[in-house]
């Protein structure tokens, strides 16, 4: 019995940070220049981040040679800013842009960056599976070209592009 829920957990831990058929991990990825500040441009929508604009995400490192992040994100709702802070760890080495994140306790998901521009200017993630898009940038907003090669991209890799969000942002 014990070998079950071993199996199980050990199952339930992967699927969480596994990889979408499709998808490939940005390799000689740097992460220092990863590090500061990335504002949400589009995203496919998800419970965490229901009917939030102005999303922001924060990188800095940690001590245990981990990744801090803070996201942020408004409320036209309830007039009000949300944030939440995670932690991130390399899964397979720090040169792949390949990172587990947490925001609650030991459960870990996907983030994956399977685009990034030579500058560090905008990012293209996934979660663990098809559910999870998005695109971020240095900048409140990118061009129309980026946007483009963006859903063509995440077309290709299988995502259903007709449900992604293009998140409001003023420049702060």
């Amino acid at each position: 019995m014990r070998f079950f829920w071993i199996l199980l957990v050990t199952f339930l831990m992967s699927a969480f940070t596994g990889k979408p058929e499709g998808i490939k991990p940005v390799q000689n990825f740097d992460a220092d220049r990863y590090l500061g500040k990335w504002y949400e441009v589009a995203r496919l929508e998800h419970s965490f981040e229901k009917g939030l604009s102005e999303v922001t995400a924060e990188y800095t490192l940690r001590d245990d040679g981990g990744v801090k992040v803070i996201n942020r994100g408004y409320s036209e709702e309830s007039k009000k800013w949300s944030e939440a802070e995670g932690k991130a760890y390399f899964v397979e080495d720090a040169k792949t842009g390949y990172l587990k994140v947490s925001f609650f306790g030991p459960f870990y998901g996907s983030y994956i960056i399977f685009n990034l521009d030579d500058d560090y200017q905008y990012a293209f993630i996934s979660g663990p599976d098809h559910d999870y898009l998005w695109l971020l940038s240095r900048s409140p907003t990118v061009s129309n070209d980026i946007k483009q090669q963006f859903i063509d991209q995440a077309e290709t890799a299988g995502f259903d592009t007709s449900k992604l969000i293009f998140v409001k942002q003023t420049k702060h």
